[in-house]
Parts: structure tokens; sequence; C-alpha cells
């Protein structure tokens, strides 16, 4: 329930491509692929991240890519044309 009342609060799934060099080969590269919901074009959680990746990780960031993705849509959402009462 969580994630949907993050996604009606305009979060959209994010995943970044992280490219960095390895610590004990600067010449070799690595791919890590990172994903949670964030705000566009914010990125605070991304952000966060990259963060505690610079400070607490030794392997220096080459290149990082984002995309996201909006999980639900106006077009998702339909409303009644009739209201029923019952008695």
């Amino acid at each position: 329930m969580a994630e949907l009342t993050r996604q009606l609060h305009d979060y959209r799934l994010t995943t970044a491509e992280i490219i960095y060099c390895l610590p004990d080969h600067p010449t070799l590269l690595q791919q890590y692929i990172w994903q949670d919901y964030d705000v566009s074009p914010i990125f605070p959680t991304l952000k966060k991240f990259l963060h505690f990746w610079e400070t607490r990780l030794e392997g220096k960031l080459f290149r990082v890519r984002v995309a996201q993705e909006r999980l639900i849509t106006d077009g998702d959402y339909r409303f009644a044309d009739a209201e029923l009462v019952w008695h």
C-alpha cells in the first residue's frame, strides 16, 4: 500500500545505470543497476544513494544514466457516469 501512495504523490519508478571504475583495476568498468521510487526531476532518493556511494564505497563513478516510468497514468482512471442508489 505504501508504494501505491507514493505513486499517487507523483513518485515514479526510477532506474539508474551506474558505471563505475573497479578500485583495484581503474581501467576496467563495472555496471550496477539501481531501482527505486523517486520524484523527477529532483531525484532526492537517487542523490542520497549516490552520496552514499561516493562517501562510503571505493569505486569511482564514471557515468550515471537515469530512466523513469510513470506507473499510474491519467488513462488508468475512469469515473462513473451515473450514481446508483439502493434502498
